[in-house]
Parts: C-alpha cells; structure tokens; sequence
C-alpha cells in the first residue's frame, strides 16, 4: 500500500509543523496557531489521516532533513491532540530512538574537542549542532592545527581509523575518522573551507569569534552566526545545489533571533566572493518560511537587493529543495571564482577551478557504480 500522502505533501506537512510558529516547533499549539486558518486545517486533516505506513514514509524524510526531534515533539502532541493514538505512539518510539544516538555522540563529541583542544588543536564545532535538539549524520569540526597532530590524537586517544578519502576531500583538506562505539563518522576540516578548499581567509577567522555553548549538559564551542550562516551557504548554494529542510528551519532561527550582524555578514561575503550566494540563499530561506507563517524572518535590504533569485527557482525533489545548477549555481561560482583571481589568490583559484571537472566525474562515477563517494 503506497503511503497516504506523496514525498512532496510529507515535506510539506513536517514545513507546517515546523515553521508555522516563530520559535520553531516549541509546542503543538503554538505550532497551529502561527499558520494561517486553512494551514491548520490541513495539518489536521494530515494528522488524522496518518497511518502507520504513511508515518514511515514520514519518519525517514524527517531523519534525511534532520528534523526527527524537533518535528516529532510537535507531531507526537498533535497527534494525541486530533486521536490518532497509533501515530502518536509511533511518534514517541522514533523520539525515544533518536534520543538515544544523540545521548551516545554527545559524550564522544564532548571528549575528541576536549582532547583535541588540550593537544594544542583549536577545534569548533561545525554544521552538526546547528540543527539542535537535533544531531547531524555526521560529527563535523573544524581546526587551523596540522593534520598530522589532528590523526595522531584520534587514533591514539580514540582508537580510531582514517575513512577512505575521496578527491574532493584531499582538496578541501577534510579527514573523516571511525571511532569505536560511535556510529557516526568524525569529520574534521583542517584549514580549509568549500567543495575544493578553496577558502582560506574565510577559515582564519573562524575559531577567533566561536564561543563556547551548552547543549543539554554538554559544553562546546561552536561558530559565530556569521559564519553559520556562510558555511551552510557554501554547502547548499555552492557544493550540494539542494537544502533540508533543517537549514531553512536553522536559518531562519538565526534570523528571528536577531543576532546576525548583517555589516561584518557583507564584508566577510565580499571578501570571500560568496555574498551573491550568502544573499540568495537567505531570501530563499525567509521566502519559503513566509509560505507557512504569518510573520517571515526579517531581512535587511542589503541582502534583499543583492539576491539573485527567491524561493520560487527551488523544487521539491529527490527530498530536499533542489537548486538550479543552470545558470543560478554557475553564476555563482564565476563569481565566487572571479573575486579569488581578483585578490590574488592563486592557488586557491586554481583549486577552485578543478569543481567543474570534479562534479563532472562525480556524476559520471554516480551513473556508472551508484555512488559518487570515491570522487565527491
């Protein structure tokens, strides 16, 4: 039997749950009441028609989009809220197993920062606790230190293996380690951000304006908005061409949140040849939340004049909102590329110049084998 609602409607109905309500999914009547009239009805009438193999169909969206925790707790009261008992119960399972891998990689992640940090490797969180309570796939930092010292404390202190590395993570400088006991993988990125490494003055200032943030009992340090902000840009708008809806919900929490400084936001994307991309990318964000919610996150004018395109270029595919790589993302390269050979950059210009041929090998390895992993 085919789920009840199509893959389009099920990413429809976890937008409305999430982003009717400016604080993101806090509670099952808050989250109804910030939609408009007829949202709320649907979102009933969805709730109510849920049935167990929708709701699987609905669960692994949910984990792809990283959304599990904040979705389900909204989903769970609904649920209860409109007698659907059997969705409700299956709501309270998928919490309680997603608590439970989050409850294991928050102590691993706490101890390799720790240990990392006390061998003399500035380390921040990167991308992975963006989307809390929810967990990344992946356990992502950051760190200026050598990677001979990065791979010497993993392996030691943890045990861990060195995954394979692809071409384009020798390019961006990126190391992935498995550590026992962890199911997840620990991304480290060493000096370098973007798909080929390319941005190296952006990463400089990275650890000098993270802070140190606490996450249940845990404490770690993490990025500034800003560069939150930037790095998600560079993964969405500029490496993968599609975003989760974990990044519009991310994202536009730091919007509503008013913490962004918007002035140092331009002059970090000027330098670095992404603020055409950083731009777009926040309209698109603030215009598909508009869609859900009485009030969208609030954008200067700054970003509103100088985005390139909205929402309305982004299709639901495959998933997640899939961004036009022609012309919109090629457009943005050139740009990102041009600024680089402007300032001088050579040699990450020239880095920056293998993305075309590397993509192009990438899609070629997807169809010949079904994975792009050994390239991308």
């Amino acid at each position: 039997m085919e789920s009840s609602l199509s893959p389009q409607r099920e990413f429809q109905l976890l937008s409305q749950i999430l982003l009717a309500d400016p604080s993101l999914g806090a509670n099952a009547t808050s989250a109804v009441q910030g939609s408009t009239p007829s949202q709320a009805i649907e979102v009933k009438d969805n709730i109510r028609a849920l049935d167990r193999k929708s709701f699987a169909s609905l669960k692994s969206l949910a984990i792809t989009n990283h959304v599990v925790v904040r979705a389900f707790i909204v989903l769970q009261k609904l649920s209860e809220a409109e007698g659907n008992r059997e969705i409700a119960d299956q709501a309270t399972i998928a919490l309680d197993e997603e608590s439970t891998r989050i409850a294991n990689a928050m102590p691993f992640l706490q101890r390799i920062c720790q240990s990392l940090e006390g061998a003399g490797c500035p380390t921040t969180v990167i991308k992975s606790l963006d989307h809390w309570p929810d967990l990344g796939s992946d356990l992502d930092l950051y760190t200026d230190a050598d990677a001979s010292n990065v791979v010497e404390v993993m392996q030691a202190q943890f045990g861990a293996k060195i995954a394979e590395r692809s071409w384009g993570d020798r390019l961006a400088n990126k190391w992935n380690f498995i550590v026992p006991g962890l199911p997840e993988l620990v991304e480290v990125h060493i000096g370098r951000l973007g798909q080929t490494g390319e941005q190296t003055d952006l990463s400089s200032s990275l650890y000098s304006r993270s802070r140190m943030a606490v996450f249940d009992t845990y404490s770690l340090r993490v990025l500034a908005p800003e560069h939150r902000i930037i790095i998600s840009t560079l993964q969405r708008m500029y490496r993968h061409f599609y975003i989760r809806l974990c990044d519009i919900i991310d994202n536009a929490a730091l919007l509503d949140s008013q913490t962004v400084d918007f002035s140092y936001l331009h002059t970090l994307g000027l330098k670095a040849g992404l603020w055409d991309g950083i731009a777009t990318y926040l309209n698109i964000v603030a215009g598909y939340v508009r869609q859900y919610r009485v009030v969208a996150p609030p954008l200067p004018s700054l970003v509103l004049q100088s985005a390139r395109f909205d929402e309305s270029q982004v299709q639901f595919r495959r998933n997640f909102l899939r961004v036009p790589i022609l012309p919109h993302s090629m457009n943005l390269y050139a740009g990102e590329l041009k600024t680089l050979l402007l300032r001088g950059q050579v040699r990450d210009s020239l880095r920056l110049s293998l993305l075309p041929g590397l993509a192009t090998a990438a899609a070629l390895e997807q169809k010949l084998t079904g994975s792009d992993k050994g390239i991308w």
